[in-house]
Formats: C-alpha cells, structure tokens, sequence
C-alpha cells in the first residue's frame, strides 16, 4: 500500500486541483481522532460532496485502482486560464459564464450548491462539480 500510495502521491504533486497527502496518527493523534481514524492505513477523500468530514476511500489499494479514482472523483482539469484540458462542454460552458455578469455568475454557483446534495446520476454529479470550478475561477478573477 505505502508504495502506490508515494507513487501516486508523486504523481500529483504539482497539480493545482488534488492533494495526496498523509498523516502519522501516533504524531497527529488528535487529528486522526477527529477524522475518526480507527484502523491503519485508512484512506480519506475531501471533496465539496463530501464536506469537511470527508469520506472513506474502501476501493482497490493499488496504484492503478487509485489512480483511476482520482481521475474520474477528485482531478479538475479544466482551468480558465488553460483551456487545452477542458471537453467541448466546458469550454462553452466557461465562455458562456465568463460573458455573464457577477451577480448571474453567482447565481448559478448558488443554484449548483443548491443541487448538490440531491439525489443523481455520478454523470450529473460530476458536471455539476465541474461548473462549480469553473464558476469559482470566474469569481477569482
């Protein structure tokens, strides 16, 4: 585990959207309590879906499985200010957005918070946390 872990880790490591990090629960004792840490090692993701609690990570340990895992759950690729990564989709919808005024930009970012929590396809899901991103890089700027 620790192997793919660092490897995966290194991988990300100058990427602007995930962080691979971990802790040492005998040093950050009471940070692991917190993020109710009982058993070693124990795999947790943070996401705006997730909250600030975060979630279990209970897939496949290897680097493979948690490399497809942070591509398709956790990696944002699309950036406003480079657009070679972003699909057809998020380049109209970025276009679109960054025409709109402020208060219709955070309208729609309201509206996407809004739906978050409701039940959906992960398709739909993911779309929405695509057009969040976008939308917070837009009120960035």
């Amino acid at each position: 585990m620790k192997p793919a872990w660092d490897k995966l880790g290194d991988e990300y490591k100058s990427s602007k959207t995930v962080l691979i990090g971990d802790v040492d629960c005998t040093v950050e004792e009471s940070l692991c309590e917190r993020f109710e840490v009982r058993g070693y090692p124990t795999l947790k993701y943070f996401t705006a879906e997730t909250g600030a609690e975060g979630e279990a990570y209970e897939l496949g340990r290897d680097l493979d499985s948690l490399k497809a895992f942070v591509e398709e759950t956790l990696e944002i690729k699309c950036a406003l200010d480079d657009r070679a990564r972003c699909s057809e989709k998020e380049v109209a919808y970025l276009e679109k957005m960054t025409a709109a005024s402020a208060g219709d930009v955070a309208a729609a970012l309201t509206r996407l918070q809004g739906m978050q929590g409701s039940s959906m396809k992960p398709e739909l899901k993911q779309w929405i946390v695509q057009r969040m991103h976008i939308l917070k890089q837009i009120q960035e700027a």
